[in-house]
This record gives structure tokens, sequence and C-alpha cells, in this order.
């Protein structure tokens, strides 16, 4: 779905590369999470498969990224929204309009959807994300994570294939950073490929199928959840806090005990401890 191909970027008048000789590969379907300290260019990443670099943020580009068939250096981001629906860190800066309504109609109403599909792909894309009663409330009334829910049916609505959010809970509390963690679910279960920078690596192990770690530009470590869960020294060397079941793992191994491979939730922590117990 998405293919990356020794990917270097700097921005234009930048020292330093942004992104240093990346390959990767996100195959149709994925649910992958993104982190890493700050700097690390997560947010970069997204912005080159969304198209916004090379296009709106110049610079040295080298490699390649495909999108569903599409170079992104080759095609317009107008082309490639159409694939590819964009969630950014400030939701405010994201918004154009004032009602609910029309903040999913402006995309739908840009693009030429008939205008016999948009109320119900209005109606579709708010119930998705469980916010059908906001329909008709003005922007300024919302939470922040209704904000964040208004965002993601807006982007919905244009029915992408892939789905990039930056960050998307980073101001709201633990229960609707949950919250949207199961609408992303819920859409990667029905087909959208999902990428998501964030910095609750807890999050990420109870939602993804796999992580990816960036550090400086780079790729660290790149698998699935467990794969990269089990390389706690590394993480902590990167500055990526491992989840409490991770380090509990670790803390068990050390002690000579054995731990079966490593947790990635709760229950498979409990698990592992009745099994060091009995």
């Amino acid at each position: 779905m998405i293919d990356m191909q020794q990917l270097s970027f700097r921005y234009e008048s930048a020292q330093g590369n942004a992104l240093t000789d990346i390959t990767l590969h996100i195959p149709r379907g994925e649910f992958l999470g993104i982190i890493g300290p700050s700097g690390a260019g997560k947010s970069t990443l997204l912005s080159v498969i969304s198209g916004v670099i090379p296009h709106h943020y110049t610079g040295d580009f080298y490699g390649a990224c495909v999108v569903n068939g599409m170079d992104t250096v080759e095609v317009t981001p107008t082309d490639l929204s159409r694939v590819v629906g964009s969630v950014f860190q400030d939701i405010d800066a994201q918004m154009v309009s004032s009602m609910v309504e029309d903040e999913v109609l402006f995309a739908l109403e840009n693009f030429g959807v008939p205008a016999k599909d948009l109320d119900s792909r209005v109606e579709e894309a708010l119930a998705t994300v469980g916010i059908a009663n906001l329909r008709h409330r003005s922007l300024d009334t919302l939470s922040g994570g209704q904000k964040q829910k208004v965002a993601i049916a807006a982007v919905l609505a244009m029915r992408p294939q892939v789905l990039v959010l930056d960050e998307p809970t980073g101001e709201l509390d633990p229960a609707s950073s949950q919250a949207i963690f199961r609408v992303l679910r819920t859409l990667n279960e029905q087909g959208t490929t999902v990428v998501v920078v964030e910095q609750k690596i807890m999050l990420l192990s109870a939602f993804c199928k796999s992580l990816c770690v960036m550090d400086r530009g780079s790729v660290r470590l790149h698998g699935t959840m467990r794969e990269v869960l089990a390389h706690p020294e590394l993480l902590r060397e990167i500055g990526v806090n491992c989840p409490r079941v991770a380090t509990l793992h670790e803390q068990l191994l050390a002690a000579g005990l054995s731990a079966g491979p490593v947790p990635i939730c709760v229950e498979e922590a409990k698990a592992m401890v009745e099994g060091v117990l009995a």
C-alpha cells in the first residue's frame, strides 16, 4: 500500500536531514503506530505520505514514496488526497468552517460529490466516529476530543483508503484518548490502512498491529508490537519509555525466571506472572 525506498529529505535552509535513507513497507490494512523522541522525523514522515512534502514544504528530496501505485512526487496533492486522509496535530488550524455539518461537507463539495449523496455521506461519517448528535453544533462549543472526531469524520466522508494522524490524542485525557483509538481500530477492521504518530506507547501497544520507532530521522525498529517491545534497552537508549508490562518481562528475565514472550497487554502480563509463580 505504502512503499518508501531509500527516502531522504532535508527542509529548505536546514543544515541536516529530517529523514535519512528510510526504506519502509506498510501493507494494505495495516494499523501502524509511529513513536520516537522529539525531532525524530515522525511528522515529516506523515507529510511525505500525504504529499505535503515535497509539494507544500520544499527541500532536497531523494528516493521515492509510492502510495497505492502513485509516486507522491509525481501526482498532485489533490489526487493523492482522494486516497490519503490526514488529521494534523493542530486541529483548530485544520478546521475551515464554523459548524460541524459544514466542516464535513467542505471536502465533499470541493471534490464534486453529487448533491444526492452528500447527506448520506455526512451522516455515515459522523455516525462512524459516534458524533451524529453533534451534526448541527458550532465547533466553538465542542471539547478537544469532539473536535478530533469531527476532523476524523471530515476525512472519512471522503472514504480514503489510508488515514494518517499526527498525535491525535496529544491534548486529550485518557478516556478520550481511548475513545479515539477505538474509532481508529473500527476503521482499520473495516479495511482502512491507519498510520498514527503517538507518544503514548500503551495506547499503541493496545491497539496497533505493528510499531515503527524513529530516531534522528531514521527508522531504528519496525515490526510487530511484540517484536519491537522485545528490545527494551534500545528503546530506552532512543528515549522511548517501555510499557510496564514489557519492563516487568525484562525484570523477570534478569532474575533468571522463565517469562516466555514479551506481553503487550495487562492480561498477558497477568498470565506471565501466574506462570512464573506456578
